[in-house]
């Protein structure tokens, strides 16, 4: 994903998007993207951690709340890093990659983890992991996943004579809430097919596997309703701002500070899709104790709400909403009281069919 906060939607394109990078040698010594060490005092003796992340504003709100207090506490300096997914792992196939441990998509660490280019976790060496309490699904031999983010449905509050859309039934009706709708782009997210089926009438208990040809079905009866394809985090927003769209689909948390600026926007998390942001350590690393170090610091549940303090994202860890205010857990998709609401993305299922559906989207997508 283009966005900061996520970085991973071109990143790694479909089920083979790694398969193909033991060709590119060449980038194995790359450094490319910005790098920067944390500052503020600590225990001392020299120690270093690399860690790749996104970077933009959420690295710079890792660093805040993660990176300098870590080092303060353990004396561990840490190197960011912002290497694209064809460095990562050209570097850790030939055996040096310059990196410890990898904040990416628990979508994307599944890919790498078919490619053999994680360490498998000893999860011992995580004390903080059984503290956390994260949901089963989330934790893996090669990855843990430390919060998420979720494409949910926003709209205009004065656009419908103050009726409040409840579902993507609603979405999709465009007789009952007039106006122009906007979904994403498969650059921006994976293709939103799931919500063409719960607008459809599948449970959401039922949504996998995706039947694919239904949901096309029903992404054409709305067609010549969406006005855009955004592929960038802020472009719902703007459209909705600019009321060149009355619903829109979004990710959480984007549509904040426009209603702080007075915007009259509003989400629906009903049906809200789930992914989440986790970390492996690469195959090979140099710093393999630091890296254990770093992950148990940032998985502890009240690091996990100093994150969500700067940056609106949601802690996978349950126990860490305790540690909010009422108004900082109701800003939070992944807050208790909206959890049964939504759905987790079935990575299975999209690592085998992305490439396929993208390309049949773009496809769709062009009429």
């Amino acid at each position: 994903m283009s966005d900061p906060m996520i970085g991973r939607r071109a990143l790694l394109r479909g089920a083979g998007g790694l398969a193909v990078l033991a060709a590119l040698p060449s980038l194995a010594a790359c450094g490319t993207g910005t790098s920067r060490a944390s500052s503020g005092g600590g225990k001392g003796g020299g120690k270093t951690v690399v860690v790749r992340n996104s970077g933009g504003s959420y690295g710079d709100a890792l660093q805040q709340a993660v990176y300098t207090p870590f080092t303060q506490e353990t004396g561990i300096n840490v190197q960011v890093v912002n290497l694209q997914a064809t460095q990562m792992q050209a570097q850790i196939k030939q055996g040096r990659p310059q990196f410890d441990l990898i904040d990416i998509g628990m979508m994307d660490l599944a890919k790498f983890t078919a490619q053999d280019a994680l360490e498998t976790l000893d999860p011992d060496r995580i004390k903080s992991l059984k503290r956390a309490q994260l949901p089963k699904n989330q934790v893996t031999d090669h990855s843990v996943a430390y919060s998420l983010y979720a494409n949910c449905m926003g709209y205009r509050t004065d656009a419908f004579g103050g009726r409040k859309p409840e579902s993507w039934a609603d979405f999709w009706d465009t007789k009952a809430f007039k106006g122009g709708r906007s979904m994403c782009n498969p650059d921006a997210d994976l293709p939103e097919l799931e919500f063409a089926l719960l607008a459809d009438g599948v449970p959401m208990d039922k949504l996998y596997p995706l039947d694919v040809d239904r949901a096309f079905k029903v992404l054409s009866r709305l067609r010549s309703d969406i006005k855009k394809f955004w592929d960038s985090g802020p472009l719902p927003g703007v459209l909705l701002s600019r009321q060149e769209v009355t619903m829109s689909t979004v990710w959480d948390g984007r549509l904040a500070d426009l209603q702080k600026q007075g915007v009259p926007v509003a989400r629906q998390l009903n049906g809200a899709r789930r992914q989440f942001q986790g970390y492996g350590i690469a195959k090979g690393a140099a710093h393999v104790d630091a890296a254990y170090q770093l992950m148990d610091y940032a998985l502890r549940p009240e690091v996990s709400a100093a994150l969500a303090k700067v940056f609106p994202t949601s802690p996978s860890s349950p126990v860490a909403y305790a540690k909010l205010t009422k108004e900082e857990r109701n800003a939070l998709v992944g807050a208790p009281q909206y959890y049964d609401k939504g759905f987790d993305v079935d990575i299975d299922w999209w690592i085998k069919n992305e490439a396929a559906v993208s390309t049949r989207w773009l496809e769709w997508a062009r009429g």
